[in-house]
């Protein structure tokens, strides 16, 4: 009875916040206003503070630009972390704009769908993210191109860089940064979390999305770490391959120093 008199409070106070924010976001939107950049994250901010997700941050953000942001990719929990952390528009596969709830929030916060499968379309909307990054957008690319179970990093694919490599001619300095962040979930309760109880947090796809979301409601308390690492630089003469397996190096280190306590190679 008590899970579900929080999950009727949740969902009272998410349509709330949404009444208020979503039209704002709307009007934002068709005018190309900046606000458009910033009202996200006071609504993920808002949703993640319902849900119990205490974020914890290690390191900072590049303040230098344009910025893309290279993340793993364990939930659909990540997308509002990091909503939460930055003002961000996200990189996302086609598929997810026909999908309920999250295809109608990425519309709004200005996802840019890639069709990998359409080469045609792919350039266009490769320039779009390379503009939009040398007008001062944060873009995030989760370059596993899957989601994962949350105690790994999967196969990077290097061709998701080219984006990055795209925007260098419209940078004013020649220069984009690329910036690795590992989500880490570690804890539930305030006890660590493990790999026994990481599948809580995790959704790799495969999982329906009701039942899910019901098991991240009855924890009542998740803490995810957001590392931000080294970011790589990417110029004229940069190989995309090599830079790429240095983004998936860093990722991996940050996500295995805050999940296993130790770095590796």
């Amino acid at each position: 009875m008590i899970v579900w008199l929080r999950i009727g409070f949740i969902a009272v106070a998410i349509v709330a916040v949404s009444i208020v924010l979503l039209p704002l976001q709307c009007i934002c939107l068709y005018f190309d206003w900046k606000p458009r950049r910033y009202l996200p994250r006071l609504w993920h901010r808002t949703i993640c503070f319902l849900f119990g997700i205490r974020i914890r941050i290690a390191g900072r953000l590049e303040s230098r630009r344009p910025l893309m942001l290279a993340s793993n990719h364990a939930s659909w929990l990540d997308i509002m972390v990091l909503s939460a952390v930055a003002d961000v528009a996200f990189i996302a596969k086609s598929e997810v704009r026909t999908w309920p709830i999250f295809g109608t929030l990425a519309r709004l916060q200005k996802s840019v769908f890639i069709a990998r499968e359409q080469k045609r379309k792919t350039g266009s909307q490769v320039n779009e993210i390379a503009e939009r990054l040398a007008g001062g957008e944060i873009m995030v690319l989760f370059p596993e191109g899957t989601t994962s179970d949350g105690n790994r990093l999967l196969e990077v694919k290097s061709s998701l860089f080219g984006a990055a490599t795209a925007a260098v001619p419209h940078s004013p300095t020649g220069t984009v940064y690329v910036q690795p962040v590992a989500i880490a979930y570690s804890g539930i309760h305030g006890i660590a979390m493990g790999r026994y109880h990481r599948p809580i947090a995790a959704w790799p796809g495969d999982i329906e999305l009701l039942p899910h979301l019901k098991g991240i409601l009855q924890c009542g308390a998740i803490d995810v770490d957001v590392c931000f690492g080294e970011a790589v630089e990417y110029d004229a003469e940069t190989n995309r391959k090599e830079a790429s397996a240095a983004i998936a190096r860093r990722i991996r280190n940050l996500l295995a120093s805050k999940l296993r306590g130790r770095e590796i190679a």
